[in-house]
């Protein structure tokens, strides 16, 4: 069973494979263990991440299948189903890491942006309630000056809404919370560069 810090080391070093491959022109890994897969999941990680096409977990961490239990939704914002599947993967298997990633340019958080700078547009109750989880992220940024910087704005607030998932996940699940008290599990943010290919984790605490 990995320890939290070696389970983030794994991710670090994944990434930096990866990051590797495409700078060089080498082939993306490719796993091969689909048929000597065992009957049970044993992820080394749990990763809350973004429906974003762009970011496709494994790969952007080197790893294959049964390596990752990862979880997406657009924004990766918590909302009630996404801590009952981590509270699932973090009582089924021996994961001791949960990484929240965000990424650059995030529609969720663009979207959360327009949708507050033009309150009258109607949007779907769906997309409603990603937009509403994004908002505390987002809403203090627009009375600073960077309401007059998009990217800018959008980049600050990526890792804000990365934050506010980070926290949600520590304090109000009951069961990851007394995993980090006394089973040494940690819940770390990240941002993935969609220029560039690296992951930067910019919150490690609770990681020892």
């Amino acid at each position: 069973m990995l320890t939290a810090n070696e389970a983030l080391e794994r991710l670090r070093a994944g990434n930096r494979e990866f990051v590797s491959s495409v700078r060089d022109g080498k082939p993306l890994p490719h796993n091969s263990r689909r048929a000597e897969l065992p009957k049970v999941q044993d992820p080394f990680a749990i990763v809350l991440g973004c429906s974003d096409a762009r970011v496709s977990h494994e790969i952007i961490f080197g790893q294959g299948l049964n390596d990752l239990f990862v979880i997406r939704v657009a924004g990766n914002v918590v909302a009630p189903s996404v801590v009952g599947s981590v509270e699932y993967a973090v009582a089924g298997y021996n994961a001791r890491l949960i990484v929240v990633l965000g990424h650059s340019h995030c529609g969720g958080v663009l979207s959360t942006v327009k949708a507050l700078q033009h309150p009258d547009e109607k949007l779907t109750p769906g997309l409603s309630s990603i937009v509403d989880r994004i908002k505390p992220s987002v809403e203090g940024l627009l009375k600073t000056e960077l309401r007059n910087d998009m990217d800018a704005l959008v980049d600050r607030a990526v890792r804000a809404n990365v934050g506010v998932s980070v926290n949600h996940l520590r304090h109000e699940s009951k069961l990851v919370e007394k995993r980090i008290r006394n089973d040494g599990f940690a819940v770390v943010g990240a941002e993935y560069s969609l220029e560039t290919g690296v992951v930067e984790f910019f919150d490690t605490m609770g990681a020892e």
